[in-house]
């Protein structure tokens, strides 16, 4: 069906928001402008007096989302054109680490047009292999460690590739609660949105919910027909089955996995949205739309969920069937970390009341919500701080990196040490966070004081040294981003 190819000269113009706010503030979208190291779609310009003829994956993307139910025959050849695999390649991080085979990218790259022709032929021939991907663990916030998979390179450029042919599909399927890994999405704006909704509409409880284990929970059978809903050519299929079933290399052994889907490579944030879209985006849209009886409000990043309600029945109701929902395709909410709490404008008066105490908190994003009353006027609002176990980790963190750059001469180390504050602070710097952000400031002062201080038996550091330092190199907390009801008035 979709067979045309189509040359790229000039990048499409994103398309804009409409002026007039469709879907709930809690699910209003920013402009769907092209991400940081996403792969650039282009139109052919022929002529000034001509319109510019839409580029291959445009022709898909309207074809998508004009016909909802057309499976599409013919998209391999979008994967294995040798531009794509180029930009591809070119978009991956550069010192990222080798998997099992060993292949750097600038290895790679030193050869790169006859390595990507021969990528080409073996894809279009059915004679690519994936390889299985090398597993690393990284320490979670609460100690535990985090499984990552590291594929292969040319397994990173297929994958890269797919995902950008398949974005061109799925993204005009995708609903707009839907905020994880997808192209002009980000973070803070489900943040935004999440903020957005508990304080616009009529919310009394929140459902935090929580999948146990849910990229290791997959299911490869589940996620086939998923696929086939959209995608019926069968190499493009297959090859999503050869990613699937490449198993894990650990500790020098391949493991054969029968379901999940490492994290760590392109394809696994979109298989994964693919599975929620269908396990639960769909049955909770339609759920809201037929079952509910007051206001529900739904944020979702990637297995991030956040269901807001406005009576307590109709959480309860919803949680109940949602456990029944999962379990059909293989998905468990975890018993312990999925909570219903009450939440929202009458929640700390209605606690109060009843002599129990502040309103519960929960989790999103790297964030505690709180429920709070403005000194102002006493009106109610919601407060984000940094999560103190994500605040603790990363100041261990620098701890251990300062003790091996201990010797370093001092400008190096504040270089370093500005870079760690003016991210933290550029992704936490929301209003009412300002404390949070002061504190992580002092306490990596406190971590470089310590570090400088041991440098040698007469090296200690003053304070007044010290403080000269710290307003020379470590930026000052500021408030990075506005508040979500001015940014999504102006979006929406």
């Amino acid at each position: 069906m979709m067979d045309e190819r189509g040359k790229s000269d000039r990048p499409v113009v994103p398309e804009k928001s409409p002026n007039k706010a469709g879907p709930p503030a809690a699910e209003a979208m920013e402009g769907r402008g092209l991400a940081k190291g996403n792969l650039l779609e282009q139109n052919a310009s022929r002529t000034p007096s001509r319109s510019d003829a839409p580029s291959a994956l445009e022709r898909v993307r309207q074809a998508a989302k004009e016909d909802k139910q057309m499976r599409f025959t013919a998209l391999l050849h979008h994967i294995y054109d040798p531009e794509m695999l180029r930009t591809a390649y070119l978009g991956l991080k550069r010192e990222a680490a080798p998997g099992v085979d060993g292949e750097t990218w600038q290895h790679y790259g030193e050869a790169l047009e006859d390595n990507l022709q021969d990528l080409s032929h073996r894809l279009k021939r059915g004679a690519y292999r994936a390889k299985p991907v090398r597993r690393v663990y990284i320490p979670k916030a609460d100690g535990r460690q985090r499984p990552l998979g590291v594929p292969a390179l040319e397994d990173k450029i297929v994958q890269r590739a797919a995902v950008e042919v398949m974005n061109a599909i799925y993204e005009t399927d995708f609903l707009g609660f839907s905020y994880g890994f997808r192209p002009g999405r980000s973070q803070h704006q489900a943040l935004d949105a999440l903020y957005t909704g508990l304080l616009t509409k009529k919310v009394n409880w929140v459902l935090d919910l929580d999948i146990r284990g849910f990229f290791d929970a997959i299911s490869h059978t589940w996620m086939v027909k998923f696929i086939e809903h959209r995608i019926a050519d069968r190499r493009v299929v297959r090859l999503i089955q050869k990613w699937l079933n490449a198993g894990v290399l650990e500790d020098g052994k391949r493991i054969r996995v029968g379901e999940g889907t490492p994290q760590g490579g392109s394809a696994s944030p979109l298989l994964a949205n693919v599975y929620l879209h269908y396990v639960f985006d769909l049955w909770a849209q339609a759920w809201r739309q037929k079952q509910a009886h007051g206001d529900v409000i739904v944020v979702r990043f990637a297995d991030d969920i956040v269901v807001g309600f406005q009576s307590k029945a109709d959480a309860e109701r919803f949680r109940a069937e949602l456990d029944e929902r999962m379990g059909k395709f293989g998905l468990e909410l975890h018993p312990e970390k999925t909570r219903l709490l009450e939440f929202g404008p009458f929640a700390i008066d209605n606690r109060q009341r009843r002599g129990e105490g502040k309103p519960e908190t929960f989790n999103f994003l790297g964030f505690t919500h709180i429920c709070v009353k403005k000194r102002s006027n006493g009106m109610y609002t919601v407060m984000r701080q940094t999560i103190r176990k994500r605040l603790q980790a990363k100041l261990n963190t620098i701890k251990t990196e300062l003790t091996r750059r201990m010797h370093t001469p001092i400008p190096e180390q504040g270089k370093w040490l500005a870079a760690v504050v003016r991210g933290h602070i550029r992704y936490y710097g929301v209003p009412m966070n300002q404390p949070a952000l002061a504190l992580f400031r002092f306490q990596v002062g406190r971590l470089w004081h310590r570090a400088l201080s041991r440098r040698g038996q007469n090296g200690r550091v003053t304070w007044d040294r010290m403080r000269r330092l710290m307003a020379c190199w470590l930026p000052l907390p500021v408030v990075c981003h506005p508040y979500p009801l001015r940014r999504m008035g102006v979006i929406t």
